[in-house]
């Protein structure tokens, strides 16, 4: 049975579990973790997975972090930058939280950075924006999940060298998350001898793919960046138009909570994910076990993103003390948390704090009448800056929407 994010239920439950004999620090005001989440559109499944994945970490930890009673705060941002920006100023002013997790959308992060590092509020954020880790930093900013171009870097070498394809269409929405996934993929793809000949771009409320797929020819594999709700429909609308391109996706487009609602029209999709269900690491045998008993759903990236990033928080709380006063410290500490069995695996931090851990290459399989996604290969302490040089890197603009033309 799922458990209600209610923050009266939530408090109620961390102190009786307290008193059961969770460690705690004695008068300690409970540390308070704000999740910017969004629970409305095309973006709140993801959403509400990430409020699962937090409040299943505090579940398992029995309502304490690093031995202080904690308390999960959750915030619908509505999808909007302004509702973004809103909630934030709320848990930081109203609220005082000690961390903040989230926000979903890579335009929602980009609204409140400048006041995150005005505030000096340590956030830890599934929001993909390359550029708040590379050309834009901000200092009370890490990401424990990735780029939006991160894993899509090695896709592009996998889609040349083990697909051995030349000509890839690709397809995402018109913002920000699509054009840096695009981005990656295209430059490691064409950067190994393959051409992007189409890029299309619909709006992110999109009904109908039709008139996208109908410009799709004369290519050997179809690469879309879709997120929320939306890869489910492009999938089933790619075989209504009679499609049979092989297709691939970034960890979006086939994450593993959506396989509930795909069918047999997704099977033999290649996508790369920073997480699995099926990674062999003691933490994520428990974690998925968890989110099957409290919510009986297959985790994917959403809820493991969240949860990963309370395992991030009780480590940096275990180099302070459990202290939460001084912010400068907070955020030093989440950036030396180098953790070795996490549900994604292995992780540790750039200097910019930006994660360095394994992705993962999978394939769409039917396997005992479900769909899922089995690993075939898997890239190891994957940088966000690829295997590039940082310098060069850096020195050049932020994957855009026509940042690179496409190739006939």
């Amino acid at each position: 049975m799922a458990w209600k994010t209610n923050r009266r239920d939530f408090m109620a439950g961390a102190a009786a579990t307290a008193l059961l004999g969770a460690p705690a620090l004695a008068d300690a005001a409970p540390v308070k973790v704000g999740l910017l989440t969004v629970k409305t559109g095309p973006l709140a499944q993801g959403g509400i997975q990430m409020e699962q994945g937090l409040a299943l970490l505090l579940r398992d930890r029995g309502g304490t972090l690093a031995g202080r009673k904690a308390e999960m705060i959750s915030a619908d941002t509505g999808g909007s930058p302004a509702g973004a920006k809103t909630k934030a100023q709320e848990l930081v002013e109203r609220e005082n939280v000690d961390f903040i997790v989230g926000p979903l959308a890579a335009f929602e992060l980009l609204a409140i950075t400048d006041y995150i590092a005005q505030a000096k509020v340590p956030l830890l954020s599934l929001a993909a924006a390359d550029d708040m880790t590379q050309r834009k930093p901000n200092p009370f900013f890490i990401r424990a999940s990735s780029t939006s171009s991160q894993c899509n870097h090695p896709l592009g070498e996998y889609a040349a060298k083990d697909m051995n394809l030349k000509r890839v269409a690709t397809i995402s929405e018109d913002f920000a998350f699509g054009y840096e996934q695009a981005g990656g993929f295209q430059r490691v793809f064409e950067d190994n001898g393959g051409k992007i000949t189409l890029k299309l771009w619909p709006p992110l409320v999109t009904a109908d793919y039709t008139p996208y797929l109908a410009q799709i020819q004369d290519v050997d594999g179809v690469w879309n960046g879709f997120a929320g709700s939306n890869p489910v429909k492009f999938n089933r609308q790619y075989v209504d138009a009679g499609l049979k391109f092989p297709r691939l996706g970034g960890w979006t487009a086939y994450d593993d909570a959506l396989l509930k609602s795909f069918g047999d029209e997704a099977l033999g999709a290649i996508s790369a994910h920073w997480y699995s269900p099926d990674v062999a690491t003691e933490s994520n045998k428990r974690f998925v076990a968890g989110m099957a008993k409290e919510y009986e759903v297959l985790p994917g990236g959403y809820s493991a993103g969240c949860y990963v990033n309370g395992m991030c928080i009780e480590a940096a709380l275990q180099k302070t003390g459990g202290k939460t006063d001084d912010k400068q410290a907070l955020i030093d500490a989440l950036r030396q948390v180098s953790l070795q069995d996490t549900p994604r695996g292995p992780l540790r931090f750039d200097h910019l704090g930006n994660v360095v851990g394994n992705v993962f290459i999978r394939r769409l399989d039917r396997k005992d009448g479900k769909l899922v996604n089995t690993i075939v290969k898997t890239y190891p302490d994957v940088s966000q800056f690829w295997t590039y040089d940082e310098a060069k890197y850096l020195a050049t603009p932020v994957y855009s929407r026509d940042a690179a033309p496409v190739k006939i």
